[in-house]
């Protein structure tokens, strides 16, 4: 029988005096090792015990979070280098410019929109780095890239203001007044949210979508270390901040590379967490703690984790609190009850939070106002600072700092810490003037109801201290600069080779692109930009070639042998590899791309990425961050590889890709093309890289390429041929019959080889068909409604001819229009109101199917024989030939006219 264990058989109460004689000999004992050897020596020690506990089973539970308490204990906070008052009535003032502009805003247009709450809730985040931590352009390598909330905008437009940056009307005021009036007569306004593209000296990061700042700020400080490990940097200290709201972190975007940041070792990135925990329509996590919820997030994630989460009034309270009863009382705490504190004040926290004898003892003698002041971290810039100091000396992997703050901080009862904060766009006349109080301004009655702008004037103590502050960390921000040299780039004799054709090889366009990036990669000048980015395919994409010659990227190098070593096909990691790997994330290899291809403007080197993946699993996955890539006018190549519905053979619905063009064409300055022929492509790559980094122009390109392998044809001899691709369409073969009835049949992409076959099947129909390559509807159409622009508003004048209208008049083209393409037939419709008569579209509507290209392209009705059915359709409609012809077209090719559309099926 076991023995039971002395101290198990003690009465309950000697039990009990026990347990806690030997826990204060514990205590004492880690007290001691604290005060003789360091705060490491007592971590160490108890990582030891905590190793020996779990080895011999006593059963210790992990915890990813540490008290509700700051990170940063009150005695290691370091002295504020700021003038702290003078920086409260700065902060007072902006914040006061803030309100302002958003009413003023509203009240001339009603329903402008703005927010209040969220600016107001950070403040002190962004004073204390504006004052004391954000370096600008003129610290040159060491400047640091900040990713702005997107709803805190008016307030650094306040900032802007009051440095005196805007410079128009009275102090400058003149702009303020057109916030979110960009096409106001009166000059520039202020865009709505950070938009690179609104205001391209201004901003440089587009945020306000929420999710993608979080995953675009962690690509980019990942691209600073790519940069400077392939010696195309200096090595700095620059940092990328990025201040995000904790409603945001909902977003998978937000999270779902915060393990990747901590993989890459970046320690060159600090997230600040605005926590004022609620999101647009009430609380975030209103019956836990948010907070800690992040921290267990990050801490699990690998990163640097500091939580702001008190002011220094509470370290009045806990400094007296010696059995820990605040500290318990904490842990109980939830968020929803928090957002009462903030909404219902001292009175509130006195029965609710100090409720039970011993909290309460620890109040006696503090009034109402006296609570007033037990404020959250985030607003206290003594805490702040100590945080921001603590994550730029931190080295060896990321830091989040949480911070605890009040949505709508000192905007009043209407607002402050109420769910309707965010929607706060107007203030009355009494919130007006409670507000002036508050913040302590010089303003009259008068001025706040006409809601004047306040700013004390360019001598002011005020103004003097943010310009002198900006000075010294580099100059202004947000500003976005754009300054780079560009190498000599290659020519169109760089690319000749494409033009002479494949001889008796079969290349896909996907291969050709290799090439010609492989061919790049090789020239002495240009090839140090190129920046390959694969998600995870760079074999199937045939780029495997590339792998052992550039190497991928790798901070640690590669540390193993790999099973393929010896082989020609090597897997090389290095330091210095020039291809991104990224792994199964389109979300990253977009992320990378858009920060490879902001890069001339983030950091003054032109680098030229190149992302290349399965088109299905591009645009339709990656939309949003596209639309972020054209906001911040980021150029390169996006090549959608195995393009088209009918070429990914077995790959079935979501693999195959036949509407990623018409998601591409919304998309005002991106450029896609469609090439069936490798000089196509060839003449493309060209062409985006001169107008892109040579003339300068913010567009860039979305290429599709296929995986299907032909023979690849020498140019024809076309006058012309390289601007008419570019243009978007040339006549790439002409019928050398001399028949009557004619066809004119417009191909791209996958659907030049139905072309081809058609041709032959109409000359048994008596129909002579020439093919024209289509390389771009975007650009014929978009050509086309230019000139129906010009023709439109100046009515008196010729009108002009569009480019494809030139080429596909009835003279020049005769007969019937058809066209033939792997993607959805709306893509080429549009062209249709521009022809002198319709066109015939054939397309992939529907879903695809785990099938061989053969039998895609006949379920699709884009083969050969439905593209010849579709030209002598449209020439019974045309009156040229009799309906029967058609129908013995249908009956020789065994076609079944009862068979439901795909779209359909």
């Amino acid at each position: 029988m076991t023995q039971p264990h002395p101290r198990t058989a003690l009465p309950s109460d000697q039990r009990d005096k026990l347990n806690d004689i030997e826990k204060q000999e514990w205590l004492d004992s880690l007290a001691f090792v604290m005060a003789d050897a360091g705060d490491n020596r007592a971590a160490q020690l108890l990582e030891d015990l905590d190793y020996y506990a779990y080895f011999h089973g006593a059963p210790i539970q992990f915890k990813q979070n540490t008290p509700y308490l700051n990170s940063i204990p009150t005695t290691e906070q370091p002295v504020y280098p700021g003038d702290i008052a003078l920086e409260l009535k700065i902060r007072n003032i902006i914040r006061w410019n803030a309100v302002a502009m958003v009413v003023r805003a509203n009240k001339a247009s009603d329903g402008i929109g703005g927010h209040l709450a969220s600016y107001a809730s950070t403040a002190e985040l962004l004073e204390v780095g504006f004052n004391h931590f954000f370096r600008g352009h003129g610290a040159g390598g060491d400047r640091d890239l900040i990713f702005f909330q997107g709803h805190i905008s008016p307030g650094v437009y306040s900032r802007s203001f009051l440095e005196g940056r805007f410079g128009e009307g009275k102090n400058g005021e003149g702009r303020l007044n057109r916030f979110r009036r960009e096409l106001s007569k009166d000059g520039p306004g202020l865009s709505s949210y950070p938009h690179p593209w609104l205001m391209p000296d201004y901003w440089e990061f587009p945020t306000v979508s929420m999710g993608l700042g979080p995953i675009q700020a962690i690509y980019q400080a990942r691209f600073i270390k790519y940069l400077e490990n392939r010696g195309l940097k200096a090595p700095s200290t620059a940092k990328v901040w990025a201040f995000l709201g904790d409603g945001e972190m909902d977003e998978p975007q937000s999270i779902g590379a915060l393990r990747f940041a901590s993989y890459e070792n970046l320690d060159n990135i600090v997230f600040v967490l605005n926590a004022n925990l609620q999101r647009l329509d009430g609380p975030v996590r209103a019956n836990s703690k948010v907070i800690q919820e992040f921290e267990a997030l990050f801490r699990g994630a690998g990163w640097n984790v500091i939580k702001v989460v008190w002011d220094g009034k509470w370290d009045e309270l806990l400094s007296k609190d010696y059995n820990g009863e605040i500290v318990k009382r904490f842990e109980l705490l939830v968020d929803g009850e928090s957002q009462r504190y903030a909404a219902f004040g001292g009175k509130e926290l006195r029965e609710k939070f100090f409720n039970t004898p011993e909290l309460r003892k620890l109040i006696e003698g503090w009034s109402d106002d006296d609570l007033e002041l037990l404020n959250r971290g985030g607003h206290d810039v003594n805490k702040v600072y100590a945080a921001y100091a603590s994550a730029v000396k931190h080295t060896g992997s990321p830091t989040v700092i949480i911070a605890r703050t009040i949505k709508g901080y000192a905007l009043g009862e209407s607002a402050m810490g109420r769910n309707v904060a965010h929607q706060v766009k107007k203030l009355d006349f009494g919130a007006l003037k409670t507000l002036r109080d508050t913040l302590k301004l010089p303003l009259s009655d008068e001025q706040v109801e006409h809601i004047e702008y306040y700013n004390p004037g360019p001598d002011s103590p005020e103004v003097r201290y943010v310009r002198e502050h900006r000075a010294a960390l580099g100059g202004e921000v947000p500003a976005r600069v754009v300054k780079f040299e560009m190498p000599a780039v290659p020519g169109k004799d760089f690319y000749q080779e494409y033009t002479k054709g494949s001889g008796d090889r079969q290349v896909s366009t996907t291969m050709a692109l290799v090439q010609v990036i492989s061919k790049l990669l090789r020239d002495k000048e240009l090839g140090k930009l190129i920046v390959p980015i694969v998600p995870d395919e760079a074999r199937t994409f045939g780029m495997d070639a590339l792998v052992p010659r550039i190497g991928i990227y790798s901070p640690r190098g590669q540390t193993y042998t790999p099973v393929d070593s010896g082989s020609l096909m090597a897997y090389k990691e290095s330091k210095d590899g020039q291809m991104l790997e990224e792994g199964i994330t389109e979300d990253g290899a977009m992320a990378s791309w858009i920060a490879a291809g902001t890069a001339y403007a983030n950091h003054g080197i032109p680098t030229i990425p190149f992302y290349v993946f399965y088109s299905m699993f591009g645009l339709q996955r990656v939309g949003d961050l596209v639309w972020a890539a054209a906001d911040q006018r980021a150029k390169g190549f996006l090549i959608g590889a195995t393009a088209g519905r009918t070429t990914l053979a077995g790959e079935g619905l979501q693999h195959q890709d036949g509407n990623s063009l018409l998601q591409g064409y919304v998309v005002p300055n991106m450029k896609h093309y469609d090439p069936a022929f490798a000089y196509e492509l060839a003449a493309i790559v060209e062409d985006g890289i001169k107008r892109m980094y040579v003339d300068g122009e913010d567009i860039f390109y979305y290429v599709m390429v296929d995986n299907e392998n032909e023979v690849q044809p020498p140019a024809p001899d076309v006058e012309g041929l390289h601007d008419a691709i570019i243009k978007g369409l040339y006549r790439f073969q002409k019928s050398g019959s001399k028949a009557k009835l004619r066809a004119q049949i417009l191909a791209s992409g996958p659907g030049m080889g139905a072309a081809q076959e058609a041709v032959k099947l109409l000359e048994g129909y008596g129909v002579a068909a020439d093919i024209w390559s289509v390389t771009s509807y975007k650009e014929l159409h978009q050509e086309a409604l230019a000139v129906q622009r010009r023709n439109m508003l100046h009515p008196t004048e010729v009108p002009q001819v569009s480019y494809l209208a030139s080429q596909l008049n009835r003279e020049n083209a005769p007969g019937v229009l058809v066209s033939v393409s792997d993607y959805v037939k709306l893509g080429a419709d549009g062209i249709s109101g521009h022809l002198d008569r319709k066109l015939w579209t054939l397309g992939t509507d529907g879903f695809g199917r785990s099938e061989a290209r053969e039998e895609l392209r006949d379920f699709f009705e884009v083969d050969a024989r439905h593209v010849t059915v579709m030209a002598l359709y449209a020439l019974l409609r045309d009156g040229k030939i009799k309906g029967e012809v058609v129908q013995g077209a249908i009956t020789d090719f065994g076609i079944d006219p009862e068979r439901m559309a795909p779209v359909l099926r």
